[in-house]
Parts: structure tokens; sequence; C-alpha cells
């Protein structure tokens, strides 16, 4: 498969549009990533740091919506048994009719069961479907839901599993759940933010700071391999911003649209606009944990949605829109100990 080279890009200096109407909030700035072909190799530390970081939107999730374990290739077997097929031990013996495996073993990565019945073999979206729509799915069409739901263009996506297993891990993130087989855990986190990367999903704090943990302790120096375009479509806008000395009255970012088709062939597109230029002047913010930005625009902090701040009250910006320092949700909800997040100003 032949395909050009497209960047991944990390938040704050970028802008990151995914599928269909997913929104584009990010965490601090972080180094570029050249994803070149899917035989290539990365840091999966450096992939990570180019998944945004946004709260989850869980309202509205049926699974109905991903309609699954169809035959979205055109190969003959359904996605389910494709994948019972692919992952088996050994041949496995397979009813052409439908590409139905009648025999085979299966060994589960998650917990090392072993098992010759299919009917003990569950296949796990390793990125939950629930997961995916929190994390920007929801945001979808259906066709790019129904790609998600059967991808088995990349292995990561799907795995047989034992079924105790995947009941276990239900909906959960690697922040609630890894599987109980330790010496699968640094395999397991490469698949998931490489799933996570490739379908410009997002990624919340808990769940992200759980990998960077992850990445710098047991896991460090873990690789992970490149990818092709995800199925169904997607479109990345990105605004880089133009490399500096020193601190200028102003600074320019050129922004240019890039298209994934279908066939993971990547065209660029027109121009959308040839510069932006914003006014930046140097400050300090109070941040707390996890901090604003120490730049202003428009006079006001740049902040990062989601993280904690002080003092109470404080507004700042975001892609400009207006955030405020509050220890209540949009709904009133008192945030979890009683402290002050950037929110979106009411």
């Amino acid at each position: 498969m032949n395909i050009t080279s497209w960047r991944v890009f990390a938040a704050s200096a970028t802008l990151v549009v995914g599928l269909g109407a997913v929104p584009s909030v990010g965490a601090e700035s972080r180094t570029d990533l050249l994803v070149k072909s899917p035989s290539d190799t990365y840091q999966a530390i450096e992939l990570l740091n180019t998944i945004r970081i946004e709260r989850e939107r869980p309202a509205g999730y049926r699974r109905t919506l991903f309609k699954h374990w169809l035959d979205v290739d055109g190969d003959g077997c359904d996605a389910r048994e494709q994948v019972l097929k692919r992952d088996a031990t050994g041949l496995p013996q397979v009813d052409p009719f439908k590409c139905f495996v009648v025999e085979a073993d299966w060994v589960s990565p998650y917990d090392g069961k072993k098992t010759s019945d299919r009917t003990e073999v569950d296949i796990d979206h390793v990125v939950a479907l629930k997961e995916a729509w929190d994390s920007g799915a929801w945001g979808w069409t259906e066709s790019q839901r129904t790609a998600y739901a059967n991808d088995t263009s990349d292995p990561r996506s799907l795995l047989a599993v034992s079924s105790s297993s995947n009941r276990s891990k239900s909906d959960k993130d690697p922040s609630n759940w890894l599987p109980p087989l330790r010496s699968y855990w640094c395999i397991y986190v490469s698949n998931w933010i490489s799933v996570k990367a490739r379908w410009n999903l997002s990624m919340d704090e808990s769940e992200w700071g759980r990998l960077k943990n992850l990445l710098e302790g047991q896991c460090a120096g873990t690789t992970v391999r490149g990818f092709s375009a995800a199925p169904g479509g997607v479109t990345v806008v990105t605004t880089t911003q133009a490399p500096q000395t020193s601190v200028a009255p102003t600074t320019t970012r050129a922004v240019t649209a890039t298209t994934i088709s279908t066939t993971t062939t990547i065209s660029t597109a027109t121009t959308i606009a040839t510069s932006t230029t914003r006014a930046v002047t140097a400050t300090t913010a109070t941040s707390g944990a996890s901090g604003s930005a120490t730049t202003t625009v428009a006079g006001q902090p740049n902040v990062r949605p989601g993280s904690f701040c002080a003092p109470e009250g404080a507004v700042g910006t975001y892609n400009g829109l207006a955030y405020v320092c509050s220890k209540t949700d949009v709904n009133g909800n008192a945030y979890s100990g009683n402290r002050a997040r950037w929110r979106r100003q009411t």
C-alpha cells in the first residue's frame, strides 16, 4: 500500500479537527510527529504527546450506533470471523460459507487463557465503542462509526480475547483497567495509543497521565508501529507556528488543510488562510497543579480547558472562546475536592 506521509500534530500551537464534527481542545504544546509508513516504528511516548487532552462527552451513547460484525471490506468474512481466523494459533478450520470458523485454538493475550471453544472468545474493541464515543466518535457519521466498529485494516483495533477478560475490561480506559497479564501491559499501552492517534480520538487527563507514567516507568522505551489512514475518511486541519528566535509583538501562523481519503491516499487541499496574526504578550498566569499557558491572547490568559486553576473567577481564553476559573461545572455541580477548574464561560 503506497501512501504519502502526513503529520499527527500536538495541540496548542496546532488545531486538529477530527472525524466529522470532533472538536479540537488540546493540551500544552508538544512536538510534532511525522508518521511516514505503517512499517516504521516510533517511540510510543512521542505518539502519546500528539494526542489532545479534553474532558469526555458521554451523553447520547448507544451501542446500536456502532453497527458491528459486518463485512465492510468485502472479503466474504464479517469482522468477528475475520479476527477469530486471524488470531487463531495454528491453522483454523474454516467453513467457506460466510467464512465461519468451525474449529481453532486461541490464546488470550490479556490473561493467557487457552481455549478451543469459540463461544469463550470475545472480539475486543481495544478502545471500546463507548470510550471512542466519549472521546470524539459522538461527532462521527454513521459510516465512520461502522468503519471503526469493524476495523480489521489494523490488527491493533480488534483482538480475540477471553470472554472473562473482555467483560472485566468493559469500556474502561487504562487509568481504570490493564490486562491481568502484566507482561502484556506495554503492548496494550502501545496498541491503545496507536488506535487513539489513528482515529483522532482524545484522552482525558487521568487516562493520558496513567499512560505517560507507564511509558516513563516499566514501559520506558516502548515503540509503536506507524499506521495507514483510518477507513471512513479523516480531515485534519493544522496550524503550524512559524519559527521564532525571540518573543515578538506578534506571532504569525500559517493554516493548511489536509484530507485523508478512504483509499488511504492523502491529498493536500488549498490553503485555507495564508496567515493568522495574534497579539502575544508575555505574562505569568497562576495555574495550580495542571496550569494554564504563560502567554496572553488579547490580554487574557491562554488556558487549558479542564485543568486546575486559581484564583476562582479568573477569566481566560482557548481558541478564541472565553473560559472562567470555577469550582462548579456549567450545570452548577461542584468539582471533586472543591477545586477550581477552567470551564467554558456561560
